[in-house]
């Protein structure tokens, strides 16, 4: 069995209020036709969205402790099934600071699959600026970048992008050549790099892609580019539903606090975050139980691979 985990940083459950939330603007029809009409919109309390092949519900990002959710505590929540937040007392980031460190280096959901004997990777690929940085000292990792790390999993580089074992932050190459100076580095369309994302995760049983640039326009307010992103996320969207075959795995898609879904502030949101699974509804069945908050995810995972 296959599992995706396709992580959008900053996305929560707002408002049907065209105004402030660009979900219900922008134009995403392989969303709607997966969700039967719907849109990823706040949903009443225990209120779950099932479809032909997709599951969606509310995660609480909050997880009892006061403050805005920030990045490295929810990410940190989802990658090891416990409450970092509430063991740090506070949510914190953007970068772990050393307590949310040491919990990713104890258990994280990439080390405890492969000391399980399966593979698991994350699908990014890292210019070697990103390296330079992280030698150097004055550059961090992000939450996911040390799980890997701290799981002793090499993070994917320039050479993986090239040789198509890996994508880029923006699915299609695209900043690689005009940010970064990549200038022969590869290039998808938005569906072909759905389709990418779901063949390469044929090569391992959990694959993890992170997707930053929803949390960068959340903070800067920019709905002509939120909706922009979005239309472009929706052709990921339907490139990767394509060549999903729902009865090998699961897709989880996720996030680790709300943001873009309230252009009216430049900070997070108390929002919950969408659990979107697609699969096969006996998969998702049993993965959705007990599904209620960013601790769960984890647990979930694991579950699902028959892992304690």
């Amino acid at each position: 069995m296959k599992f995706l985990f396709l992580f959008l940083d900053g996305i929560g459950l707002g408002k049907d209020d065209p105004e402030i939330n660009p979900f219900v603007r922008a134009e995403m029809p392989n969303m709607s036709n997966l969700l039967d009409g719907e849109r990823l919109l706040e949903l009443g309390p225990s209120v779950i969205l099932d479809s032909e092949r997709a599951t969606l519900l509310p995660l609480d990002a909050c997880l009892g402790v006061d403050g805005l959710p920030q990045s490295a505590s929810g990410q940190a929540a989802l990658l090891t099934g416990h409450n970092i937040p509430a063991l740090i007392g506070e949510h914190f980031g953007p970068k772990p600071n050393p307590t949310i460190a040491e919990a990713l280096a104890n258990f994280n959901i990439f080390k405890t699959l492969n000391g399980h004997g399966l593979q698991a990777t994350l699908l990014n690929a890292f210019p070697q600026g990103y390296f330079d940085g992280i030698d150097s000292g004055k550059r961090l990792p992000g939450a996911v970048a040390m799980a890997m790390r701290k799981s002793d999993i090499p993070l994917m580089t320039e050479e993986d992008l090239f040789a198509g074992r890996a994508l880029s932050a923006d699915f299609t190459g695209k900043g690689w050549r005009e940010r970064l100076g990549y200038s022969d580095s590869p290039i998808y369309s938005f569906n072909q790099a759905g389709q990418k994302l779901a063949n390469l995760t044929q090569d391992y049983d959990f694959a993890f892609f992170e997707f930053w640039i929803s949390d960068f326009l959340g903070h800067r307010k920019d709905m002509e580019e939120a909706l922009l992103w979005l239309k472009r996320f929706d052709q990921v969207l339907g490139g990767l539903l394509k060549a999903w075959d729902d009865n090998e795995g699961l897709i989880l898609i996720t996030s680790d606090h709300g943001n873009m879904e309230d252009l009216s502030t430049r900070r997070h949101t108390y929002n919950p975050v969408p659990a979107l699974i697609i699969g096969a509804k006996s998969l998702r069945r049993e993965f959705t139980q007990d599904l209620n908050d960013l601790t769960d995810v984890a647990p979930a995972i694991l579950r699902f691979f028959n892992q304690k």
